[in-house]
């Protein structure tokens, strides 16, 4: 009885081919120009923000005497501590605080019962609602400015609330316009962001006898964690520092938010703009804190259905 011995494979002809191939095969391309741009772009951005802060780090006689594009001088803490005092920030600092936080509050929690309305359901009015919510960001906001002056000056308030006894000079008026102006684009935002979320979720609630508000917050709100916070962080950010509708509506100085109460390290005849810088610079350390807090939440948000199709 023979047997015929079955012939090995080729095992180093095929490992040869192999690494012929990867040799043979391309570098991944390197984007040296992205990289460049993108480094250019940093730099370009930093580079005010480095420099106020390092003019609010030297005393005003050094940059009075050799200038403020210099290179010489001590560098000291004066003007920061200067301008705590001198400008009241603790007081201006908790003003921001009273406007923002319930602003942003009252916007994300009204975005997303409507992005959950026009997102989860099939109704006949669904997507023109989204469409008049999304179209209303279009609006140059200082086209309503006098309007919506004259409609808070002649809304009576108790005076126990509002010292003016009218809807001016109160933080209601602030909150309400910044909740309305923001709140087409977190609707928008969350809209979209709930539409790529599977259908089968609230389906299979509602055979379990879920509710519409037991299905908005037991289920769809808890997967939009992501996408509020990076909203979240958005909304601080923008509501923090703006400078307008607080400065048209508010009228009494200890009730200025950090923003519009800088002005007051302004003297009337000399400006010392190492104490504003110092000023200036403070004025960022809340936003700071927020976004290294919520950094890793807010890129999670942006990226997340980036690749859903």
């Amino acid at each position: 009885m023979t047997t015929t011995a079955t012939p090995a494979p080729a095992t180093g002809l095929v490992d040869g081919g192999d690494r012929a191939a990867t040799r043979r095969r391309p570098p991944g391309r390197r984007h040296y120009g992205t990289h460049l741009f993108l480094v250019a772009m940093a730099v370009l951005w930093l580079v005010p923000l480095l420099w106020a802060l390092y003019t609010a780090l030297r005393p005003k006689a050094v940059t009075d005497r050799y200038g403020y594009w210099s290179l010489h001088g001590p560098l000291n803490l004066d003007n920061f501590s200067a301008a705590w005092t001198q400008g009241g920030m603790a007081t201006y600092f908790g003003n921001s605080a009273i406007i923002t936080i319930p602003s942003v509050l009252l916007t994300l929690a009204l975005a997303s019962m409507m992005a959950f309305a026009v997102s989860r359901f099939s109704w006949r009015f669904n997507l023109t609602l989204l469409i008049m919510f999304t179209a209303g960001n279009m609006l140059p906001p200082q086209v309503l400015a006098a309007p919506l002056f004259e409609m808070f000056k002649h809304t009576p308030l108790p005076y126990s609330i509002s010292a003016s006894g009218s809807l001016l000079d109160t933080y209601y008026a602030v909150i309400a316009v910044e909740v309305a102006f923001q709140l087409g684009f977190c609707t928008f935002v969350l809209a979209n962001y709930m539409k790529a979320l599977p259908g089968e979720l609230t389906e299979a609630a509602l055979v379990d006898g879920a509710g519409v508000w037991r299905q908005y917050s037991r289920i769809i709100l808890p997967l939009c964690r992501p996408a509020l916070a990076a909203l979240g962080t958005l909304e601080v950010i923008w509501l923090y520092n703006d400078f307008f509708w607080p400065l048209l509506f508010i009228h009494s100085g200890d009730q200025l938010p950090i923003t519009t109460g800088i002005k007051n390290l302004q003297g009337q005849f000399l400006l010392d703009y190492n104490l504003i810088a110092a000023g200036a610079t403070i004025t960022v350390i809340p936003t700071l804190v927020v976004y290294l807090a919520l950094q890793r939440h807010f890129v999670a948000g942006l990226t997340l259905g980036a690749n859903k199709g």
